[in-house]
């Protein structure tokens, strides 16, 4: 009855267009106002030391260098490096998104980010080779969902400081997950290219491959320094989000010089503002899994599934739809904070490696990226492109068809998650 009292409250407040942050925070204001004796006085306490946590100051640090090196020249480098190894193929310059994409996602740490930085490149570039316009958006907004699975993951990070998990274990379990899911949607890609006769390019020589490296060499060192500097045990998650800011803002103003000094003050600003937003919706996200772990909701849920007989097996199948659900109406960030708390403890009590459940977690937001009628990059890539929601919605059909697959394969063998972080040490 409680938890029913809760949710639809929550509910309600959504329905009525509000922002599910303050929806958020107002159910529980309200609920602990009509239905318990919690001094509300103690609101203003748990929202303080809710975010007081040393793991939170990695999200503007990752959105701070996203916007460095989406201002900074180093996404037409990679651009150029990944359509120099397989812009010959079929398809190449589609190919060449997935590539792309795959690198810039391993320095960004954000989706939308890594759909602006090479969708901006490569989608008008698509169309004035021939490549139809539907086909060149869907790949990009499709393939820019790894901007969230491939580390550093600002979404790795929510999940992490819900859930008290290890951020530097989960950035390692994402590595596996994130090239295979990439190399399935170059097959995906290479296959309607192939059959639609879509143009390539030209081979190129091995000196032109050579100085497109040397070029990129900058943007892909911070890859070495974020994941070498976690695993090697220099610095923490955190300080590594902070080390890339510093190194992006270098790269992008004094190596590449396409970060003008007079333009910090925009990047900054677009920074705090994404950042202030972010951690508005963790503070009430915090507010309402106090509010659940209170009233025992968590605990009644899981001792319910055991005593019914759903095992691990039923459970993530269950766990996958909801949040597949969820993920076509709110974004992930919202969809992490609510849900992680609730489901997590389920998991725990099924024997479900936090580690793993994070990347299960992570690959269905990654799906609801791109997913109506709330899918960010649907209207990122949609801005740019300029089609219209419903085109983009069809446009990304055959990769969202092998994310499905492949959220299955990451469902349920846990090893594609696990082997990386526990051959070096980590769990």
């Amino acid at each position: 009855m409680t938890a029913s009292i809760i949710f639809v409250l929550l509910l309600v407040l959504m329905i009525t267009g509000m922002p599910i942050s303050i929806s958020l925070g107002l159910t529980v204001l309200s609920f602990l106002f009509f239905f318990t004796s919690v001094p509300i006085e103690s609101v203003a306490l748990k929202l303080f030391t809710g975010i007081e946590k040393f793991e939170i100051m990695a999200v503007p640090f990752f959105i701070l260098a996203g916007n460095f090196l989406t201002h900074g020249g180093v996404a037409k480098r990679m651009i150029a490096f990944a359509t120099s190894m397989v812009g010959h193929l079929p398809g190449g310059l589609g190919l060449s998104a997935v590539v792309a994409c795959s690198l810039f996602a391993a320095v960004s740490g954000s989706s939308p980010a890594t759909v602006v930085a090479i969708g901006s490149i490569l989608i008008p570039a698509m169309v004035k080779a021939g490549y139809p316009q539907r086909f060149g958006a869907g790949v990009v907004a499709s393939a820019g969902g790894l901007g969230i699975l491939i580390p550093p993951s600002i979404a790795m990070v929510m999940y992490a400081v819900s859930t008290n998990s290890s951020i530097g274990a989960l950035f390692m379990a994402g590595v596996i997950p994130g090239l295979v899911l990439a190399s399935m949607l170059m097959l995906t890609t290479w296959w309607i290219a192939r059959r639609n006769n879509y143009p390539k390019a030209r081979r190129a020589s091995w000196g032109e491959r050579w100085k497109a490296f040397r070029e990129s060499v900058w943007g892909l060192m911070l890859i070495f320094i974020v994941m070498g500097g976690i695993y090697s045990g220099v610095f923490t998650a955190t300080e590594a989000a902070a080390m890339s800011a510093v190194y992006a803002f270098v790269i992008a103003t004094f190596i590449y010089k396409d970060l003008r000094l007079s333009d910090l003050k925009r990047v900054l600003l677009s920074s705090a503002n994404l950042s202030a937003m972010l951690l508005y919706i963790i503070t009430n996200a915090v507010l309402f899994s106090y509010l659940l772990t209170s009233e025992q909701i968590p605990q009644s849920m899981s001792q319910w599934m055991i005593e019914s007989g759903l095992g691990p097996i039923g459970f993530l199948l269950v766990a996958n739809l909801l949040l597949l659900l969820a993920g076509n109406f709110m974004e992930p960030a919202s969809i992490i904070l609510i849900f992680a708390p609730i489901l997590f403890p389920i998991a725990m009590s099924l024997g479900i490696d936090p580690v793993h459940f994070g990347i299960i977690m992570t690959v269905n937001m990654e799906i609801g990226m791109i997913t109506p009628p709330v899918g960010l990059n649907l209207y990122v890539a949609s801005g740019i492109s300029k089609l219209g929601l419903t085109d983009m919605s069809k446009a990304v059909g055959p990769w969202l068809l092998t994310m499905l697959v492949f959220l299955m394969i990451v469902t349920y063998w846990a090893p594609l998650s696990l082997w990386l972080p526990k051959t070096l040490g980590m769990m």
